[in-house]
């Protein structure tokens, strides 16, 4: 039993940083809900370069997708159980979130989410040893050039270049649309990740005595006084039975894009017809509460190297590289990853060959409009929620026709002469798959995702009914809660969005002050 001024659930990027920034007043109590474990003092979670070791993993929620009728049902959803959330558990490719989607988050009525008035945030969140006049130099998570380091990557930049993606430095105020560089990374200078836990929490945890981090405590209901949250009820490590916590002032959700729409559901805010399905009471019929999922999905071509690949890198993905398939645009709809590691998760089932000695280019649709959902698959608390992405259903086909344009560039690269020392063999989809409806076929079965689901309890304004949170984040049709996460992204950004849902923690924490 507790009683605080403020209750987080989640201690994810988000929710790390909200949590640290409230409680930087003494005079008010903060309790920080995180269902798995402390990353305090694990180097399996803070040495960056094991972060793949973590996929599949006990850190992992690993959520299996319902079946995809257009795409991999084999795909599993990587989501961190550990303090820190992703920013624990993923790579840590860090971007300041592109003014174009700010301002049009703004323009469809989410006032105070401009660049203007969000760029302010990035800046104070980050300390960067970037030469941009714009950065921040004194905030909590330290951003890091990736140096050129990787013989095939400074190959792979030389080879876009030479295709019309001239070598980029990111995060310098403009938006990269046509274009590549080795990436910005949030990591100390040792090797330790800079996540949301280690840049916000590690240094006060032990200090602030107004601050009160449980870990292992896995939320079951937000509580309610009629229609005002009044706490949260939870589960202390393997139980038995549950606890509460009590808000004297607020509770704020920040559980991730599948998980928060779960525990707005289980405690009665969703779709009014679904929670009956289960015999959940509804406090509030809330359509947008698991509606809008949108995703980065992730393409894969892989080459065998015909030379020895780096044994040392920051994260094994260091470079970016951004493009348009319509030159009318104004940000990028098509963005690869390149690795300088096989990553074969999704195509040996299929038979493709892989390697241990080789480099890849991983196209994704940083501007999708397909739109999955998330669901309950029953009422008990404990069980996964049920995720249906459904990568490549919309109407249009655009998503598709972006990814296979990103295959047909990533060969391109790989045949300028700058890689031609480089390039054994491809190895995925293989030099027979040529046609588009064969690309296709291919993307369909071995597609991943860059795990950024997003947008299951999006913010909008007044008069707009999927909006479940209002732009000051406050969920609609009850009093004292609110929702800090990628749940209540309008839509994706065209970038990583880590370090967004750090802005979105340091934008609630002035919200709520």
């Amino acid at each position: 039993m507790g009683e605080f001024d403020y209750v987080v659930v989640g201690g994810g990027s988000s929710g790390c940083a909200l949590a640290a920034r409230l409680s930087e007043d003494p005079a008010v109590t903060v309790c920080l809900l995180e269902a798995g474990p402390t990353d305090v003092d694990n180097p399996a979670i803070l040495r960056l370069t094991d972060w793949m070791a973590l996929l599949d993993s006990g850190f992992d929620w690993d959520y299996l997708v319902e079946p995809q009728e257009n795409g991999n049902s084999f795909l599993r959803h990587a989501r961190a159980k550990v303090l820190g959330g992703c920013s624990s558990h993923n790579s840590c490719i860090a971007f300041w979130t592109p003014r174009e989607d700010l301002d049009e988050w703004a323009a469809m009525g989410n006032t105070g989410w401009s660049a203007d008035e969000c760029w302010p945030l990035i800046r104070r969140l980050e300390t960067n040893d970037g030469p941009w006049d714009g950065h921040g130099r004194s905030g909590p998570v330290n951003l890091m050039q990736v140096q050129p380091d990787d013989p095939c990557g400074v190959a792979v930049l030389e080879a876009a270049a030479a295709v019309g993606l001239p070598t980029v430095r990111f995060n310098e105020g403009e938006t990269v649309c046509e274009g590549a560089g080795f990436f910005q990374i949030n990591r100390l200078a040792d090797g330790t990740r800079a996540s949301s836990s280690v840049s916000y929490l590690h240094p006060v945890m032990a200090t602030r005595s107004n601050l009160e981090v449980i870990t292992g405590a896995w939320a079951s209901r937000v509580l309610f006084e009629g229609t005002r949250a009044s706490g949260v009820e939870y589960q202390q490590d393997i139980g038995p039975g549950r606890r509460t916590v009590t808000a004297r002032r607020e509770v704020v959700l920040s559980a991730g894009a599948i998980d928060t729409p779960k525990l707005l559901m289980l405690s009665g805010i969703g779709p009014a017809e679904h929670l009956r399905e289960f015999g959940i009471d509804v406090l509030v019929d809330a359509p947008g509460v698991g509606s809008d999922l949108d995703d980065h999905v992730e393409g894969l071509v892989m080459w065998d190297a015909a030379k020895p690949m780096v044994e040392k890198s920051t994260q094994w993905w260091e470079i970016g590289l951004f493009s348009r398939t319509d030159p009318g645009l104004d940000r990028p709809d098509l963005m690869m990853h390149y690795g300088s590691v096989p990553f074969d998760l999704n195509t040996v089932r299929w038979g493709y060959p892989t390697t241990d000695n080789g480099f890849c280019l991983t196209p994704n649709v940083t501007r999708g409009r397909s739109r999955g959902t998330v669901r309950l698959r029953s009422r008990d608390f404990r069980d996964r929620a049920r995720v249906d992405p459904r990568y490549f259903t919309d109407p249009e086909g655009h998503d598709m026709a972006v990814m296979t344009a990103g295959i047909r560039l990533a060969r391109r690269i790989a045949e300028q002469p700058a890689l031609a020392e480089w390039v054994a063999r491809e190895l995925a989809p293989g030099p027979d798959a040529t046609t588009d409806d064969e690309l296709a076929d291919y993307i369909r079965k071995t597609h991943n995702t860059v795990y950024h689901p997003a947008c299951t309890a999006r913010m909008g304004p007044d008069g707009d009914p999927g909006a479940v949170v209002d732009p000051r984040l406050r969920v609609r049709g009850v009093d004292g809660l609110r929702v800090a996460d990628a749940s209540v992204l309008p839509f994706l950004p065209a970038i990583n969005p880590n370090i967004t849902c750090m802005m979105i923690g340091e934008k609630a924490a002035d919200l709520l002050r």
